[in-house]
């Protein structure tokens, strides 16, 4: 997932590291997850994402940010780069980018939109729209790599069964992971649930009762994310206890 970089917040501080590509696979038609070596890397919480520096033979420049899909792993870090047509960097990442190629990474952004699982003991909600899905994936990747017994939910909204990210990742049986799945264009045949946007029903069939004080977390478009959270307020849920994390067509 792609955001655009925005000057002079904490991601500034950090140094640029050298990154080497060292795999690659395709998500779907137009996301792949990227892998990267970065040494130097000190670590992330999931929810945080890192810059991502371009820089031509002629010295032109040019960065995006990208949320980490990946749980802390040494000094390994993937990113799903969703490919716009006509975007700047997305293309060169998604289409172009080979095994051993190097990019600069700074990073890890980002205190606000993370679960600490160190820290955080009541329920999870993760609620996304599309390529929102990043970020949320790295939570649901920490959970399972420290056996952690918090509860998570997992509502999952997309266009049509063709875009679905981390399809292995999510067949996976995860106690304690209950994972419910929302199309908004055109759903697989015999779903019992028709094609349409995120509703209330949809956050309260699939979410946690309000009284359950869960941690919300909701990433995905600005539109996305503006109704999923007015919906789940509406619901009960304490609006300082909803995060969010929104991206736009800037990056």
């Amino acid at each position: 997932m792609a955001r655009a970089a925005v000057p002079g917040r904490l991601g500034a501080r950090l140094r640029w590291l050298e990154a080497r590509l060292t795999g690659r696979h395709d998500e779907s038609g137009t996301a792949r997850t990227l892998v990267f070596d970065v040494p130097g890397w000190p670590g992330h919480l999931p929810g945080q994402h890192v810059d991502v520096r371009l820089t031509a033979e002629d010295g032109y420049s040019t960065q995006r940010s990208y949320s980490i899909a990946s749980a802390p792993d040494g000094e390994r870090v993937e990113l799903t780069v969703e490919r716009i047509d006509d975007g700047e960097v997305s293309p060169y990442l998604a289409d172009v980018l080979e095994a051993g190629d190097r990019v600069e990474l700074r990073g890890p952004v980002g205190g606000w939109f993370v679960w600490r699982p160190d820290e955080q003991k009541e329920p999870v909600l993760l609620v996304a729209g599309g390529s929102g899905l990043v970020p949320l994936m790295a939570m649901i990747r920490t959970r399972r790599a420290l056996g952690n017994r918090v509860p998570f939910r997992l509502v999952y909204s997309l266009r049509d069964p063709p875009s679905q990210l981390f399809v292995p990742d999510l067949r996976t049986q995860d106690p304690g992971l209950d994972k419910t799945f929302l199309y908004s264009r055109s759903a697989p045949e015999g779903w019992p649930r028709p094609p349409g946007r995120v509703t209330a029903n949809d956050l309260s069939a699939g979410g946690w009762p309000p009284d359950f004080e869960p941690a919300c977390y909701v990433c995905g478009s600005t539109g996305f994310v503006e109704t999923a959270a007015g919906l789940l307020v509406a619901l009960g849920h304490d609006p300082r206890r909803i995060r969010t994390e929104r991206f736009g067509p800037g990056g």
